[in-house]
């Protein structure tokens, strides 16, 4: 078994420089004191185990919007986390956080499904690959699960190619501009992601 291989295709860093993926900025705002003491919290002594217990929480303490039906168009990371909720992509963006707070590089990247998903790209320590790692939540059909290698990647969604959905190969250090010019206009209480993006226009 190949375990570099990924079911779900290659992933590649968009930036040379890996501090760009261990980096607080406006979205994956990592230096928040909430970020920093829950990323404090989670950290073991094993870094793996610490991704692990990141990745953890957020799948099943921060709620996915729609499972819960409570729509805070959060998308900042630490306003995530104050939330208690977010869709996807602030799901991923607090992940970012998290693993980042705690010295391990992550970044973001997406598939095409209905709506475009958002998920992310760690490099886990020791390891010479991107990882995809989906803390969407596992509700409503959906079962992401940790992985170690891409072999055993486990998104939340598959895709059905047929509907022309599959996974974009970028690691993105920050969000895609069309995606957060969408995330900007998200409205709190707005049901839906009609102000989302359907795909990426740089073909990700």
């Amino acid at each position: 078994m190949d375990l570099s291989a990924s079911p779900h295709g290659p992933l590649r860093a968009d930036r040379p420089d890996l501090a760009a993926y261990l980096a607080a900025d406006a979205v994956v705002d990592h230096d928040h004191p909430a970020i920093t003491a829950l990323a404090a919290e989670l950290r073991r002594a094993d870094p793996v185990r610490t991704a692990e217990a990141v990745f953890e929480h957020v799948r099943d303490r921060i709620d996915h919007s729609a499972d819960v039906g409570h729509w805070s168009a959060a998308y900042r990371a630490s306003d995530v986390l104050a939330a208690g909720n977010a869709i996807c992509h602030g799901k991923a963006h607090l992940l970012a956080a998290l693993l980042r707070a705690n010295g391990i590089p992550a970044g973001l990247c997406y598939q095409k499904l209905d709506v475009l998903h958002g998920l992310n790209g760690v490099l886990l320590p020791g390891s010479p690959w991107w990882v995809r790692l989906d803390g969407r939540g596992n509700r409503n059909g959906a079962d992401g699960h940790f992985a170690t290698t891409p072999a055993e990647e486990r998104p939340a969604w598959a895709n059905d190619p047929a509907l022309g959905e599959h996974h974009y190969t970028t690691v993105y250090a920050t969000p895609p501009r069309a995606l957060l010019d969408g995330l900007r206009d998200g409205v709190p209480g707005s049901v839906g992601y009609g102000y989302l993006p359907l795909e990426l226009p740089d073909g990700g």
